[in-house]
């Protein structure tokens, strides 16, 4: 089925527990078409040396800022003069997640989540590390805006704006062979990251929520992720989806029943043991279900000693 789109899928691995990336490349009129680029290390540099190959590259989609998408567009656009496309959104958290005052902040969010200085630390370090594997940074030439149409490979796709896992991700989507390419909205067997990383929209939990309800107006048979296998049927794996986090839900409050810190209910909701990487994903992710019942009226939240303590109500 990507063949018949015109899509070739460049598997890219990554050093984390999720393993890879599933980027694209699509031949155009003019040239190639890449969307989303991997890291900006040795592997990936070397690995699209190769897949571009005689390649006139003339357009960079990139579907949002999370470094295994973004990392490479600055170093991959200096290359090959391509043109970037992403949504200014994230354009904007990109240049705001990796700089020096939003660094200087976090140790501050840790502390207030009742983060011990020890793991505080250790996770500050793990953000500081990405900074040599997302820049430099691309030059955007268009923002991607909801309700555009773009030509990737074969076909025109609708760009449908689906906030939540990062508050600027797009997604597209072929009317005429129902086709949608979900990068990091919709994946196959994992549930997205949704996160609250301190910055940006302070719900994200529910604009994901209304995200999928977006989508599954579209009912797409044919759906092609950034992490997993393509897939049929996106309304079922979006119930699927939304099942969870109504599971998360109820363990995130009964979480702070008596009163708990965000590091405290993050250790109640997740027991294995984590790396430093993975434990500020689950902060994050605890983080964005606290706030989202906190909205919702389902619990409230305290300033104590420096500390924010969430109750369920």
């Amino acid at each position: 089925m990507l063949e018949q789109l015109g899509l070739k899928r460049v598997t890219l691995d990554l050093p984390f527990r999720l393993d890879h990336v599933n980027c694209f490349l699509a031949e155009g009129k003019h040239g190639w078409t890449v969307i989303d680029t991997g890291l900006h290390n040795e592997q990936t540099v070397k690995r699209w040396e190769t897949e571009l190959s005689g390649k006139p590259v003339t357009d960079l989609i990139i579907t949002h800022y999370h470094p295994d998408h973004f990392g490479y567009a600055g170093g991959l656009q200096a290359k090959h003069n391509a043109r970037v496309f992403m949504s200014e959104i994230d354009v904007n958290a990109a240049k705001h997640a990796w700089n020096q005052r939003f660094l200087n902040q976090l140790s501050e969010n840790y502390s207030l989540a009742g983060i011990p200085d020890d793991a505080a630390n250790k996770m500050l370090n793990n953000t500081k590390a990405f900074i040599p594997i997302v820049t430099p940074y691309p030059k955007v030439g268009r923002f991607l805006q909801d309700g555009d149409v773009i030509t990737i490979g074969a076909y025109n796709y609708e760009i449908i704006t689906t906030p939540g896992h990062s508050d600027g991700l797009v997604t597209f989507y072929n009317r005429e062979k129902n086709v949608l390419l979900s990068t990091d909205h919709i994946l196959p067997k994992i549930t997205p990251n949704i996160s609250y990383w301190f910055h940006g929209d302070p719900n994200p939990l529910a604009r994901y929520l209304e995200s999928l309800d977006k989508i599954k107006k579209l009912d797409a048979d044919f759906v092609v992720p950034s992490h997993g296998e393509p897939f049929h049927g996106a309304n079922e794996r979006i119930e699927e989806i939304k099942s969870h986090h109504d599971k998360r839900l109820d363990q995130t409050l009964a979480s702070v029943d008596g009163g708990s810190t965000v590091y405290q209910a993050c250790q109640q909701l997740f027991r294995k043991q984590l790396t430093v990487h993975e434990m500020r994903f689950a902060v994050g992710e605890t983080l964005a279900h606290l706030e989202y019942l906190r909205y919702k009226g389902e619990c409230r939240r305290e300033l104590s000693d420096g500390v924010y303590r969430y109750y369920a109500d």
